[in-house]
């Protein structure tokens, strides 16, 4: 019997590997994006989510500004005070406050947020004080606030299992009979387009799927999972996804505070009323780098970074409430005063914030102490007391 001969070199190359990612075409299908402000501050009337601004007037559209207005400085004012070697690392928002302004301000106090480590806008529409963010990015505190007291978990650094955490508390939720009317609880789970790739987020669709657990799955998509791109982590949009786990997707604009509003609040209700997750994908784009220990300018395009800031979140309900005349120039410099005194509150507040005793650390690792951290606490001290012996 005579051999096979051995196809060319790159022909077996090629049919052991796939073409890069990039070469292949996306699967096409009709891609919708809720908007209901343009990036030049027009409202867009919408047939599904209109309904769901009806309590939004002039006294909210002020209130939406000032929040998207100050939690951008606290943002600039913490990036600012790890450069100059005051916070240990800062992981910014800049250019995404409007989607967590949008979807924090459609919480209520009976619904439930677990966060990443970048939801910094959703802690100050909960109540979070920023300085408690700052002590924990300082390595003061071992978590910096209370989550039952705000309805805010503390945040994930573990990439995706905060989805797993929402939706274990979501099917507790149900199974308490805390769903069902408007009055039901949520929770909601944040999370970016890298994390979208991790195990704990897929796993988490589809327990959420088949226990129809009230939880919101709000993706921002920022374009970047740290230095890939979003074309390398999906061959469709992110929000078609949850078509393969039995729920509903929508993608929404994330920089439109309204329409992120709009959608979160909508997909809340669903989940109070029993009607199970929905995904929410947040289109926007990270302005600033992953953390500031990234340099983003060796990976994207000074061109994409300039073409995004004329959708800036904050430019376009400035420019809504001015054209439509429901704010004037007396309000915008208010804000902007409102914003210095927060700066230079944070600032002052973070570097008077005193470092915390060694021993602090086997604080509040379990509510009641066991054996072990006993142990290991009373062995720290000695060693610790060790030093004071051998300089006294």
């Amino acid at each position: 019997m005579t051999p096979k001969s051995a196809p060319p070199r790159a022909a077996a190359r090629e049919a052991a590997f796939p073409p890069d990612v990039a070469d292949i075409p996306p699967v096409l299908d009709e891609v919708e994006l809720v908007q209901l402000l343009t990036p030049e501050g027009e409202r867009v009337p919408h047939p599904v989510y209109d309904r769901y601004l009806a309590d939004v007037d002039d006294e909210t559209l002020r209130s939406l500004y000032r929040d998207l207005v100050l939690v951008r400085r606290v943002d600039v004012e913490a990036t600012a005070l790890q450069r100059q070697g005051e916070l240990g690392i800062w992981a910014s928002l800049l250019g995404q406050e409007a989607a967590q302004v949008g979807s924090g301000r459609a919480l209520l106090p009976q619904d439930y947020a677990f966060p990443t480590y970048r939801e910094h806008g959703v802690a100050w529409c909960r109540g979070v004080d920023p300085l408690a963010l700052l002590g924990l990015f300082r390595g003061a505190t071992n978590g910096g606030w209370d989550p039952r007291e705000h309805g805010f978990h503390l945040y994930t650094i573990v990439i995706g299992s905060q989805t797993l955490h929402a939706t274990g508390y979501a099917m507790g939720i149900a199974m308490d009979g805390a769903v069902g009317d408007a009055d039901g609880a949520a929770t909601i789970a944040y999370f970016g387009d890298g994390a979208s790739s991790q195990g704990d987020v897929n796993e988490a669709f589809v327990w959420a799927a088949v226990y129809n657990a009230p939880v919101v799955f709000f993706c921002q998509n920022n374009q970047w999972a740290i230095s890939e791109p979003l074309e390398r982590q999906t061959r469709i949009p992110l929000y078609q996804r949850a078509r393969g786990f039995g729920f509903p997707g929508v993608r929404v604009d994330g920089n439109d505070v309204l329409a992120t509003l709009a959608v979160t609040r909508k997909a809340l209700t669903d989940a109070r009323t029993g009607q199970g997750p929905t995904l929410v994908e947040a289109f926007t784009y990270r302005m600033g780098a992953h953390t500031t220990s990234d340099d983003p300018t060796r990976y994207r395009l000074s061109s994409d970074l300039e073409a995004w800031k004329l959708k800036d979140p904050i430019e376009r309900v400035k420019a809504h409430l001015a054209r439509g005349g429901h704010a004037d120039a007396e309000f915008f410099a208010s804000v902007d005063a409102d914003a210095d005194v927060l700066a230079a509150r944070v600032r002052t507040g973070c570097l008077e914030m005193p470092d915390p005793g060694p021993l602090e650390i086997f604080e509040a690792v379990y509510a009641d102490p066991t054996v072990q951290i006993s142990q290991q606490r009373q062995g720290f001290s000695t060693y610790l007391d060790g030093f004071a012996e051998e300089s006294a």
